[in-house]
């Protein structure tokens, strides 16, 4: 029997189902969709409302992947779009309001969803504070987690509570959720103080510069992410990269030493999900946390 050019999941449309997009498993794109399905009850309270960004490879993750910021062709009716206030030339921004909005971005060949740290309704008013920890040449994720704990510790001290969330990659995500009291300059540059601190403390262990010649041996807060145009990746998103790996939030007691961030991918996800039956991150929006008067 020939295979169905197209089917519907959910009501939406989806062309090419058995197209592979990830030929090391040989994940699919239903298979991909499926996914979405799996963890939309606990992905879309951090996607869906968000402008978003995305990694877009219609052909499969080995080739001509594509970044994309705005609507343009080719873009599903469950798919939104957004104008955003101060960046009306750019033109408008995507976004998503459901599980249909996640099979639709996968029908656009979308690998990786990168959400602003913002809500449509106060784009100019983040709610959450992201610290990437990026490690240089020579280090281990057992540094990248020693790194988190220590994060967490500093923040701690500043009565702010923080959530861990692997990113699919090398590095771990520090996320701290605040209300919505303080614009983008603010937010980044309380973030900036924190990370120049922890790398003034040990400049052996941190630094906050760019530069890739500079990291070997030490490990890359980026702060930078605290910024409308400089989106990090979401929870539950796949990679567009070998493995078909996963953006995974993460319990802090979990972050021990034979801990493995390579153990979240596109087929273990959901059944880690379903066994813990508990999302890691439920707290999260609890907290309307305030930023400390003095740094």
């Amino acid at each position: 029997m020939a295979e169905k050019d197209e089917i519907a999941l959910k009501g939406v449309r989806l062309t090419s189902p058995d197209k592979v997009l990830y030929p090391e498993q040989g994940i699919t794109k239903r298979e991909l969709a499926n996914y979405y399905c799996a963890v939309a009850d606990f992905m879309l309270p951090h996607v869906a409302r968000r402008p978003i960004s995305l990694v877009r490879c219609p052909t499969g993750r080995q080739r001509n992947c594509f970044f994309q910021r705005h609507a343009g062709s080719g873009v599903p009716p469950e798919v939104s779009q957004i104008t955003i206030d101060g960046f009306e030339e750019s033109g408008a921004y995507l976004y998503i309001r459901n599980v249909e909005g996640l099979i639709a971005l996968v029908q656009m060949g979308v690998l990786e969803i990168h959400p602003w740290g913002a809500r449509n309704d106060r784009p100019d008013r983040p709610d959450r504070i992201i610290f990437d920890l990026d490690p240089g040449e020579g280090l281990g994720f057992a540094d990248v987690m020693g790194a988190a704990h220590d994060l967490c510790a500093v923040l701690a001290e500043k009565k702010l509570e923080a959530f861990a969330k692997t990113t699919g990659g090398k590095g771990l995500h520090v996320v701290v959720p605040i209300t919505r009291s303080y614009d983008w300059p603010t937010v980044k540059a309380f973030a900036k103080r924190i990370a120049e601190s922890m790398a003034g403390d040990a400049p052996e262990r941190f630094l906050t510069k760019v530069s890739k010649a500079e990291r070997k041996g030490r490990i890359f807060i980026d702060y930078l992410r605290n910024d409308p145009t400089s989106t990090a990746i979401a929870p539950y998103s796949t990679r567009a990269k070998a493995g078909a790996p996963v953006a995974m939030p993460v319990e802090w007691e979990a972050l021990v030493p034979d801990f493995d961030p390579a153990m979240f991918d596109v087929r273990t996800v959901p059944e880690y999900l379903a066994q813990r039956n508990r999302d890691p991150w439920a707290e999260i929006d609890r907290f309307r946390q305030r930023l400390p008067a003095t740094p």
